[in-house]
């Protein structure tokens, strides 16, 4: 935190930062690093049920050339991601979108995250409640190594309606990240690459642009589970897990945090995707919908491009945009409603995201 005037009047607590404390090049360093052990991998994964096997085996991670079972990649993000919002969406009525996201150094068990953000831009909205803080946040291991760093905005409340508001700009962000720019994985040994225990035999190679895969399976979210991804975090958010104050709100409950409607959704296309071993570029999102307890999430992706990697010949690259859908299966879902213009009713999640996909010897 690093303005006086959002401190309460003790000067002792945080109630967090409101719109009008923002300030565009404001430089924020946000506290409590977390080192990451192997307890925080087998909460994540009862939590999500992530199968893939990069993440979940030290054997088959060494068959890839990596030391170990790398952290699983939006596990990072989400380390990160938490670490930020005291100072940044404490007071947040939903957070809105990401862009330019770049997962860097394999983080693995012992490794102590940190994070850093700049705000990049302001924008109050006209009714003057609420502004929209656009941030770009940089997540770094022990060594000072960038772990992942993004861009992402959020709804934040005013404190006082008519409080005056500092310069606004609306930063503009890159469609996509490059491919020449992704942190890319060590040297694919020959024969190094086991199919049968990866899961799948689709290669790269396998995969064509346009290509819609519905991932088949769903998973109910259920109150204990979201809370204890939600704490997991180490996020403060009130919409997240004070029902005491968000019964009062727009909703009269909690919303489920979106990184775990991600992190569901990167699970369950295991199902096709199961060679989809890393996460490497966050290029878009968008939290479409409220998600809440009780809902159960299915999800479906479509192939938007198809990138061979300069240089290599070990990995393809695979643009992707998964779809989070509740309450309904995602075979034959739409992505827009009859009007053709909004999402489907159903849509929770639309997340624009690269991954790594091995190819065919």
């Amino acid at each position: 935190m690093t303005d006086k005037d959002s401190t309460s009047p003790s000067g002792k607590t945080n109630p967090g930062n409101f719109f009008e404390d923002f300030r565009l090049g404001q430089a924020i360093r946000h506290a409590t690093p977390r080192t990451v052990t192997v307890g925080d991998v087998a909460l994540y994964q009862g939590l999500t049920g992530g199968r893939f096997a990069l993440a979940s085996a030290a054997t088959f991670a060494r068959g890839l050339g990596y030391a170990d079972a790398p952290i699983d990649d939006l596990l990072v993000f989400h380390v990160v991601f938490g670490k930020t919002v005291p100072d940044i969406s404490l007071n947040a009525v939903a957070n809105l979108g990401y862009a330019e996201g770049r997962f860097g150094v394999p983080v693995f068990p012992g490794d102590t995250l940190s994070a850093s953000s700049t705000v990049i831009g302001l924008k109050e909205n006209s009714n003057r409640q609420t502004g929209v803080v656009y941030v770009r946040s940089v997540g770094t291991n022990q060594r000072g190594e960038t772990v992942v760093d993004y861009v992402r905005w959020v709804m934040v409340r005013k404190r006082h309606p008519d409080a005056p508001v500092a310069e606004e700009l609306v930063p503009a962000t890159a469609p996509a990240v490059a491919v020449e720019s992704l942190s890319l994985p060590p040297p694919l040994p020959t024969g190094g690459y086991d199919w049968g225990l990866a899961g799948s035999t689709a290669a790269w190679e396998d995969y064509r642009v346009g290509e819609r895969i519905d991932h088949v399976d769903g998973m109910t979210i259920e109150e204990a589970e979201h809370m204890t991804a939600t704490r997991l975090y180490q996020n403060t958010a009130k919409v997240h897990f004070n029902q005491h104050s968000e019964g009062q709100g727009r909703f009269g409950r909690r919303l489920i945090y979106g990184g775990h409607v991600i992190s569901l959704t990167r699970a369950l296309s295991f199902n096709g995707l199961a060679n989809a071993q890393r996460v490497v570029a966050i290029n878009g999102g968008r939290h479409v919908a409220p998600c809440f307890a009780g809902d159960t999430v299915y999800a479906w992706s479509r192939v938007e491009q198809m990138s061979p990697l300069p240089g290599r010949s070990d990995y393809g690259a695979l643009r992707l945009r998964t779809f989070g859908v509740k309450n309904r299966t995602a075979a034959d879902h739409p992505e827009r409603a009859e009007n053709g213009k909004d999402y489907d009713p159903s849509v929770i999640l639309d997340f624009d995201y690269t991954v790594l996909v091995p190819r065919r010897p």
